[in-house]
């Protein structure tokens, strides 16, 4: 059903990172933030779907912010939105790489509400799911994942945050052997890109935030990997924020199909700057803008990479790489 949407959903994210564009390097967060927010949103708002945020950028009287529980579409199917109009507003305002827009769609009541904290997270491609869990030590994932992937130990591509709180994380990793890719933003990329063979990262593991596990977890589910998490509530606050929200026991382990409960969603995203997935946006000097663009559909567990050019309010499909 949701697959009906796809190429609208593809255009909205393509546009929203052309609105993003101008805001490279510009060190405007609200400005870049802005410009994505108000053409997502306005592009959501005229798609044949009834559909309520639940993962979003902001509360209610944070305006222009997708807020979490706002309602968009002009009515018909019912659907759970996750998005983030720009995954790295940091990065997209410094220009540096990783940036990106994110849309995902399921059906209404299959996405996890997550609050807006931490979450303890880990990521694998199709091959290593069976092979890796949460709750094992890194020495043993690491361990099974090289039997499962057929690697060496010594071969592993791990991707971990380059964070103060993952130090000794970092050092237990490279003690194994394996090597360790820092990268300073962007969850998502690389959480998906575990699932992505050329990108050549077999595992992403790590603390961060529990909004953007949601939204990795539709693309990784549409890949055939595996996300699982543990919130890190750091206050009483947050707890009963957990609570609030259906969360009744904050130290549980969230398997992937508690982050995402159904089969039939949706992943979008379209690169601002570079990526180890795909390009950014780019003006050639014909003023043509020219788009590169992540699309994911449970259906198939396929990951298409789209090329697109927009001229004057035209887009033109440029070529489709389907892996």
């Amino acid at each position: 059903m949701l697959k009906s949407l796809a190429l609208e959903l593809l255009q909205i994210s393509e546009q929203a990172a052309i609105a993003s564009f101008p805001f490279i390097g510009s060190g405007d967060k609200n400005g870049a933030d802005g410009a994505a927010t108000t053409v997502m949103r306005d592009g959501l708002n005229v798609l044949p779907i009834d559909a309520k945020v639940v993962i979003g950028e902001g509360e209610l009287d944070e305006a222009p912010m997708l807020h979490i529980n706002e309602l968009l579409g002009r009515g018909g199917i019912p659907v759970d939105i996750a998005v983030d109009p720009i995954e790295g507003t940091v990065l997209t305002v410094n220009n540096q790489s990783n940036a990106l827009t994110t849309l995902a769609l399921a059906p209404r009541g299959t996405l996890l509400h997550a609050p807006d904290m931490y979450m303890e997270k880990l990521a694998v491609g199709p091959k290593g799911k069976e092979a890796v869990d949460i709750n094992l030590s890194i020495e043993t994932n690491l361990h099974n994942l090289s039997i499962a992937l057929n690697k060496e130990v010594r071969e592993l591509n791990v991707a971990i945050q380059n964070r103060p709180r993952h130090e000794s994380l970092i050092h237990r990793v490279r003690m194994c052997g394996a090597k360790v890719q820092l990268f300073d933003e962007g969850d998502v990329t690389y959480a998906l890109a575990t699932a992505m063979e050329h990108t050549g990262i077999d595992l992403f593991i790590g603390t961060g935030g529990a909004p953007e596990g949601v939204v990795a977890a539709v693309g990784l589910k549409c890949l055939g990997g595996n996300m699982q998490g543990k919130l890190k509530p750091i206050s009483d606050d947050q707890v009963n924020r957990c609570l609030m929200m259906g969360i009744n026991d904050v130290d549980t382990t969230l398997e992937h199909d508690d982050l995402v409960s159904g089969d039939d969603c949706i992943f979008v995203g379209t690169g601002i700057t570079d990526s180890i997935i795909m390009r950014g946006v780019k003006l050639d000097k014909e003023a043509v803008y020219q788009t590169e663009s992540l699309l994911l559909s449970s259906y198939d567990q396929h990951s298409r990479i789209i090329q697109a050019s927009y001229a004057k309010g035209v887009v033109h499909s440029l070529s489709l790489t389907s892996s």
